[in-house]
């Protein structure tokens, strides 16, 4: 009997590429491939790459090259770069790094495994060709839904029709197409939380930003296959989801109802065995009274909102192609805040983009001084080849950049510690996500994985990860909290796990 083939998948990047990733493992899988966790250990490495900012490019090709670094010492035969960066790049990455035995586009994904074999064999796979994704979907939302079926959409499934049924041999733990979008899914790792894409694309038009080009126009997935896909993750001991894409807000309008999401949060709330639903992703100029009602009194519906504010002086939003000012800002946070005070928050910016004066800056400072986000990113601007605003004049010296960053930085790390000190007596429900001789740790409703810090809790006998915990907030460190266990959740936690 030949020996199986092996496969790693190295995902970098946002919460996207990690569905994709596990999109990919469950048609490789499905193929006969085994996966594995350590890209030593098999006979091609794939990299699913970031194409967003600099720094995000550069881990990315760490990554490869790394990955490259096995060959010849291992049972490392072959090392692909899949992913934003490949997408975006494509011959041009192949020619820069031809560490990269392949550079495989989106188009490719639906025939990953034929893909993958090919270069294994020794055989050349043409390197992806880079087009323009917008012009892929017709410009009208109302008319995408059905000219999709052609377009390779990660994270939607497969573009041709699935089968009816599920075949019998299927390997356990791999989740079944239900519908004609509905993606093979393996998960990659045993995390109780777990992203799940509502949409693909952007239609907004943002100065600063390439995405729009290499992920395309904006698309809905199905309510349905939604709510089918997290069924079957609730099934594998999920208790959180969070629904990503490039713009939550825009959810539905090519469905026919921009308010789509906020019927399908209770139905998500009411998967068995689900503890949590958060949604990532919300664009300021989008947000409406109906779905900031839902996301504050919907049951396991956590009141969280990541809203994209990247700036709140009106002139360089302006020059972003955006919308909104400090005050308005504000009034969208005391709006929410009235209706959950507990509300998290959190939001990223820009400093340092081109025209910016030293007014927009302290407007800057007033907007951040008087929000009180739960996290905050802070990015100095540098050109994105390709955008609107890597043509702009008046752009700012590097040194001016990085000394705005460096101060908008140091306020912003003592903004969110002030924060944090404000909810010392609080209850919050943590989700547990580790427990180790370090101590057990989780996050709080007001915390998403990985960028909002995470609670640590005082006691944790008995607990394990997945386990949902009533605390009392007692201490922070820095954006981070530390709780104490309520009398009696301890133990209910321990009689849910019997």
């Amino acid at each position: 009997m030949p020996e199986r083939r092996t496969v790693a998948l190295v995902t970098l990047g946002c919460a996207r590429n990690e569905v994709d990733s596990e999109e990919l493992a469950g048609r490789l899988e499905a193929d006969g491939w085994d996966l594995v966790e350590d890209a030593a250990d098999a006979d091609v490495a794939v990299v699913n790459t970031c194409g967003f900012v600099e720094a995000a490019k550069k881990d990315s090709v760490d990554a490869l090259l790394e990955a490259n670094d096995l060959k010849g010492h291992g049972r490392t035969q072959a090392v692909v770069a899949v992913g934003c960066m490949a997408e975006r790049y494509g011959k041009d990455l192949a020619e820069a790094l031809p560490e990269a035995d392949g550079v495989l586009g989106f188009d490719d994904y639906a025939d990953i495994s034929d893909r993958l074999q090919t270069i294994l064999s020794g055989g050349i796979h043409a390197a992806h060709t880079p087009r323009d994704r917008r012009k892929l979907l017709p410009i009208s939302p109302a008319e995408r839904q059905d000219s999709a079926a052609s377009v390779a959409l990660p994270g939607h499934g497969p573009a041709a029709e699935a089968p009816e049924a599920a075949p019998a041999d299927l390997p356990e733990g791999l989740a079944p197409a239900s519908g004609p979008r509905a993606p093979l899914r393996r998960r990659l790792d045993g995390s109780p939380v777990a992203s799940v894409k509502l949409a693909s694309g952007c239609d907004r038009r943002c100065s600063f930003c390439a995405i729009p080009s290499f992920r395309g126009s904006f698309i809905s997935r199905r309510p349905s296959d939604v709510l089918n896909e997290t069924r079957w993750l609730a099934e594998q001991g999920v208790k959180e989801i969070m629904l990503v894409s490039e713009n939550n807000t825009s959810y539905g309008k090519d469905l026919g109802d921009i308010r789509l999401l906020e019927s399908l949060l209770p139905e998500l709330a009411e998967v068995d065995g689900l503890e949590r639903v958060r949604v990532s992703y919300l664009q300021p100029a989008e947000m409406r009274p109906g779905l900031i009602d839902v996301l504050t009194s919907t049951p396991k519906v956590v009141p969280y909102f990541d809203l994209s504010f990247q700036h709140s002086a009106p002139g360089v939003l302006r020059a972003m192609r955006r919308f909104g000012d400090t005050d308005r800002f504000l009034e969208l946070l005391d709006t929410i805040r009235g209706k959950a005070p507990e509300a998290g928050v959190r939001s990223n910016f820009i400093v340092g983009f081109p025209g910016e004066t030293e007014a927009d800056l302290a407007e800057l400072e007033r907007f951040l001084n008087g929000a009180r986000l739960d996290a905050i990113g802070v990015f100095g601007y540098s050109d994105e080849e390709g955008t609107e605003a890597a043509t702009y004049e008046n752009k700012l010296d590097e040194d001016v950049v990085a000394e705005r960053l460096a101060h908008i930085s140091r306020l912003a790390e003592e903004l969110v510690s002030q924060r944090a000190e404000e909810r010392v007596g609080e209850t919050v429900h943590v989700l547990v996500e580790s427990v180790d001789e370090e101590g057990v740790y989780g996050r709080g409703a007001h915390q998403a994985p990985e960028t909002d810090g995470q609670v640590l809790l005082t006691s944790g006998e008995g607990l394990s990860v997945g386990r949902m915990v009533e605390a009392k907030v007692v201490g922070t460190e820095g954006v981070d909290l530390v709780a104490e266990p309520l009398d009696g959740s301890l133990a209910c936690s321990e009689e849910a796990g019997r």
